[in-house]
């Protein structure tokens, strides 16, 4: 898939499920049962044990109809580690220059993190294709993307940290392009408890509120 293909898929979907397990099974199970709750995006972060491992694991069995990337990758050895395993895409919480440069040498999306307006704008010229605004939901949730979004409309954000059922519409009328969600869709919990149906009954929820916010967008402008 060619790095628009990945930008197009992820703005089509809205959400990027940010998986942090405590074990390799865990991070499949959340990454498979998200997709059946029809979020075909998993995020499996350097956080979880053997991260690279898992995400070769699962760029094979589910890499066809699943986006598979890397998160919380720190730096370009990372991140080249990412890539060759068969990580679609990369995501930082940061901005670390090499990182993005290794990417944009690769022809592969990276979504490098910031927080204030100067960062944004630092990682958008350096070449992030989103700026994940993190961690947003300390610092004013929507209304902060609401707030960037006035003054730097030609950047793609995606918020990540506060991001809830309770908010996610929210970030979306503010001006997300997708939005990236943990703990609130993959529960440690549901995780350790094993229980995948959970998880994918999540997924659904989620799935609908970008739909149905959507929409109701496109019929108020109509």
């Amino acid at each position: 898939m060619t790095k628009d293909e990945v930008r197009q898929r992820i703005v089509e979907v809205g959400i990027v499920p940010v998986v942090r397990a405590a074990s390799a099974e865990q991070a499949v199970l959340a990454a498979e049962a998200v997709a059946e709750g029809g979020i075909p995006i998993v995020e499996i972060t350097m956080t979880v044990p053997g991260a690279v491992d898992v995400i070769s694991r699962l760029s094979r069995s589910i890499g066809r109809q699943v986006l598979v990337g890397a998160g919380t990758v720190l730096d370009a050895e990372t991140a080249q580690r990412c890539l060759d395993a068969g990580a679609a895409f990369l995501v930082s919480p940061g901005f670390d220059l090499e990182t993005v440069q290794l990417a944009q040498r690769r022809e592969t999306l990276i979504m490098a993190g910031a927080l204030t307006p100067t960062e944004a704008i630092t990682a958008f010229k350096a070449g992030s294709d989103f700026v994940k605004i993190f961690p947003c939901g300390n610092v004013g949730g929507p209304a902060y993307i609401k707030a960037l979004k006035a003054a730097l409309p030609q950047i793609p954000m995606v918020p990540t940290g506060g991001v809830n059922l309770a908010t996610a519409a929210d970030f979306l009328r503010a001006g997300a392009a997708a939005l990236g969600i943990g703990g609130e869709l993959v529960s440690r919990a549901d995780l350790e408890a094993g229980n995948s149906a959970a998880l994918t009954a999540a997924a659904r929820r989620y799935a609908a509120i970008v739909r149905e916010t959507r929409e109701g967008d496109r019929a108020h402008v109509a």
